[in-house]
């Protein structure tokens, strides 16, 4: 099944679209359809630029937002952007604008919103019911802010855990991350029956398959870095899971920063233009990354033209989008880009505004489900809680030491263990993510949910330095890395950092990385040094990780009676409790194989799972029952 045939609810509805297209286009001028490809950030551009410009979307950086950062003022703003592309005049049609957010796990730029377990938590559950439930969630708390469009799912296929991105992978294998593309999709579109997404404000945004194609398989995990494989290979590991969504309808897709061998994902008209429209069928739109034309070419215009000459359709240009409009336009006149490439991108992006049914449906402020009350709704947080459940994968438990007895004595310390910004990591609230509780408003942290299950429990921030075995039959020590997003998550030695950069992609390396080692005990020596304290004074230590990836962990678990991989659990960490007192056994397995030791070298493709051919503690598909 192809995508074009979940792009359309029937052959009458799709006369009758591709009719209303042409109609459009025709009355259109250059400037016209140059401002349907053009997406500025919220920040840069008012709702009287919108309609200057003809501007077709607009969209939310991490961390910016409107107003108190409340659904009611995500819908206000829209509402405005809105009514400023429905003017019609003379100069102007009414062409109704599309917004766009990374609601990648959640609708986590909002405060108070549902906060799932980023994507390598959900690979672990093995669920994909779970998966299309989560998405139409996330659907429900992105329309209550009058927004349309989300920049998920993630498909990459993470092979080097060293990738600052490894969370948003569902796994290594590309058969885990295909099974659960389909699903992630139908959640979020609201398909029914196969006959096309449903209308957004009737359960359904649209969906954006990333990063188009090979972000996870860049040598030694480098951000934005280079893919070098075959293309048998790519389409192996990196093409595959976009199939299953492709056939489920997704209505765009996004395209890397990063290069197949050397060559910049932004500028590969075979990869965009034969493989994925040709070829694979679709005909949503195809969409570039943040400043994702930027490093084609020194001159901007030419970068623009290589970037719609290759296939791109809707360009992120948040801050230069005035550039991008009279660089492409110089370069239509000039005749380097033809027109039938522009109409071609117009015709697709006004394809997918008339599929979802934006020219259909009322401002945003009159539409259902806006300001809905359902948004971080204790049903919905239900949700979240049972992934967090069936995320968590137990890698350790000697003598029984897990469940937890709830009249036990628990000590609770550790870094994370009274954190929710920590839990819920990169992508929430900003895009670096937050520290604290402050900020992550509904939910619980872990020791919140500990606290709720078992009256003798005592949270310490000292990390138990006076505690003993009379004082404590047990210690829940939350441990693991702080939040983190793309380059800045990278394991590597640190590269050049572009002066002022903010959420500005700068080539491979560019950010300052997390660190230069996946070893727990050198990023932070607290962890272990708390864990083996407690330990060497008798008192049996459970460790829950929270983590982005599988760390070398090998003294923490060797000093620990129990032992827990978290992930990323997002803001419901009482989801821990339940499974840690035994009221729900572990069901999480490995979604990736977890390393011994610290991976070395560039080459991705390896014996075994681990990048650099490092060796493996645990392989991919372990983890343990209490019962």
């Amino acid at each position: 099944m192809t995508a074009t045939a979940h792009l359309q609810a029937g052959p009458a509805r799709a006369s009758e679209i591709e009719a209303r297209i042409g109609e459009l286009l025709a009355r259109m001028s250059l400037d016209q359809k140059i401002g349907q490809m053009t997406q500025p950030e919220r920040a840069h551009i008012s709702p009287a630029e919108v309609k200057a410009y003809h501007i077709g979307s607009v969209l939310s950086g991490g961390g910016s937002c409107p107003g108190d950062n409340r659904p009611a003022d995500w819908v206000a703003m829209n509402d405005a952007y809105w009514a400023a592309s429905m003017e019609e005049d003379e100069d102007h049609l009414a062409i109704p604008l599309l917004y766009g957010v990374d609601a990648i796990h959640g609708n986590g730029n909002v405060r108070g919103a549902t906060i799932f377990p980023h994507n390598i938590g959900l690979g672990a559950m093995r669920d994909p019911d779970l998966i299309e439930r989560i998405g139409r969630v996330t659907a429900r708390e992105v329309l209550a802010t009058g927004v349309d469009w989300t920049f998920a799912p993630t498909l990459a296929v993470a092979r080097d855990p060293r990738w600052g991105r490894t969370y948003e992978s569902y796994s290594e294998d590309p058969a885990l991350v295909a099974e659960y593309a389909d699903r992630i999709v139908r959640g979020l579109q609201g398909a029914r029956n196969g006959t096309g997404p449903d209308r957004p404000g009737r359960g359904g945004v649209i969906a954006c398959a990333k990063h188009w194609v090979g972000d996870g398989g860049t040598l030694a995990g480098v951000d934005q870095g280079d893919t070098v494989a075959a293309e048998e290979e790519l389409r192996r590991l990196h093409i595959a899971p976009y199939l299953p969504a492709l056939d489920a309808g997704v209505l765009t897709v996004m395209v890397s920063l990063s290069s197949w061998n050397g060559e910049k994902c932004h500028a590969h008209r075979y990869l965009i233009q034969e493989v994925l429209k040709r070829e694979l069928g679709l005909r949503g739109f195809v969409v570039s990354d943040w400043n994702g034309i930027d490093p084609l070419a020194e001159d901007y215009a030419e970068a623009a033209a290589m970037a719609v000459n290759a296939g791109i359709d809707m360009f992120m240009v948040p801050e230069t989008w005035r550039d991008f409009i009279g660089g492409l336009k110089q370069r239509v006149e000039w005749g380097v880009v033809p027109m039938q490439r522009i109409d071609d991108a117009v015709t697709r992006i006004l394809r997918v505004k008339f599929a979802a049914g934006l020219f259909d449906r009322p401002r945003p402020w009159a539409r259902r489900g806006a300001n809905g009350s359902s948004f971080g709704s204790r049903e919905h947080r239900e949700v979240a809680r049972e992934a967090v459940r069936k995320s968590l994968v137990l890698l350790k438990n000697e003598a029984g030491t897990l469940p937890l007895d709830r009249d036990a004595r628990i000590l609770v310390t550790g870094r994370n263990a009274h954190d929710r910004g920590a839990q819920c990591g990169g992508f929430t609230v900003e895009w670096q993510g937050v520290s604290g509780n402050d900020a992550i408003q509904g939910g619980t942290s872990v020791w919140e949910g500990i606290q709720a299950r078992a009256p003798r429990a005592e949270h310490r921030t000292d990390g138990g330095a006076d505690a003993s075995p009379d004082d404590f039959d047990v210690a829940v020590v939350v441990i693991g890395e702080r939040p983190y997003a793309e380059g800045l998550g990278d394991i590597r030695e640190p590269g050049p950092v572009r002066p002022g950069a903010n959420h500005v992609p700068a080539g491979p390396g560019a950010l300052q990385p997390y660190g230069n080692t996946l070893e727990l005990s050198a990023l932070h020596p607290e962890d272990v040094a708390t864990i083996q304290a407690l330990s060497g004074r008798g008192i049996p230590v459970v460790t829950v990780l929270v983590s982005g990836r599988p760390l070398v962990v090998n003294p923490e678990l060797a000093a620990s009676a129990a032992f827990v991989a978290a992930w990323l659990p997002g803001s419901e960490g009482a989801g821990l409790a339940d499974v840690l007192f035994g009221d729900h056994d572990f069901q999480g397995r490995l979604p990736r194989s977890w390393p011994a030791e610290m991976p070395s070298g560039e080459d991705p493709r390896r014996n075994g799972s681990v990048a650099g051919g490092a060796s493996i503690l645990f392989p991919i598909g372990h983890g343990l029952r209490t019962r």
